[in-house]
């Protein structure tokens, strides 16, 4: 669930909208895996004052609303590749924070186009276990890197993840799920896969019912 974009105040700092969206979950027997704060892709963690504040009260925000992650994104305006200055601003940034975040036991989660190498210098910088990687095996495939061995690199560091196939339908593109469930077998992860199906070549239902029958055949839910 995003939080929307705005100005000084985002629409889901609102009592009234958090209320509805879990009346609404119950009614439909929805879970909310977590939440995501996608307007620092164009309004920067690393520049943008007012960002700090959204990161700080999307953790009260997370805590109203059952869910233990914040996804913190850092593409678009707020990229960090080849950006030591934004990175440093970020780690900065996220020292300031995570203190919060610990005590109300909810994880911000980095995902970025940075390496596994990468997001394990910030989350050493940073000290805190309020602080892990949101991983996209979609976005980490595009750029180039081996994401079976990131994932086994980052092991416990990955809080959870993105299922994304930029090329076809999952199982027809280039991200071998078996392979990727493999590697979250040795991690000993069992959290939330959230799809973000980019190729809806069948319509935007038909694709993502056909995406997500696939991964349950991988990923069982009883496992």
């Amino acid at each position: 669930m995003d939080f929307g974009g705005g100005q000084n105040d985002l629409p889901l700092f609102s009592r009234e909208l958090q209320k509805k969206f879990l009346e609404a979950a119950k009614e439909h027997n929805v879970e909310i895996g977590s939440l995501a704060l996608g307007v620092l892709n164009g309004v920067p963690y690393k520049s943008d004052p007012r960002t700090e504040r959204w990161v700080a009260e999307s953790i009260d925000v997370a805590g109203a609303m059952g869910c233990t992650i914040v996804l913190i994104p850092f593409f678009g305006e707020g990229g960090l590749r080849d950006d030591k200055d934004g990175v440093d601003a970020v780690v900065e940034r996220l020292k300031k924070v995570s203190p919060k975040a610990e005590k109300a036991g909810v994880v911000l989660g980095v995902e970025s186009w940075l390496s596994a190498e990468q997001h394990l210098d910030i989350i050493d910088r940073v000290g805190s276990p309020a602080v892990k990687v949101y991983y996209d095996v979609g976005n980490s495939h595009k750029a180039g890197y081996d994401i079976y061995e990131e994932i086994r690199l980052l092991g416990r560091q990955i809080c959870e993840f993105h299922a994304k196939d930029y090329d076809d339908l999952y199982g027809k593109g280039t991200i071998a799920f078996e392979e990727v469930r493999r590697a979250m077998d040795d991690i000993g992860y069992r959290g939330w896969i959230h799809i973000e199906g980019v190729k809806i070549p069948l319509g935007i239902e038909e694709s993502i019912r056909y995406d997500a029958q696939y991964l349950r055949r991988i990923f069982p839910p009883s496992l």
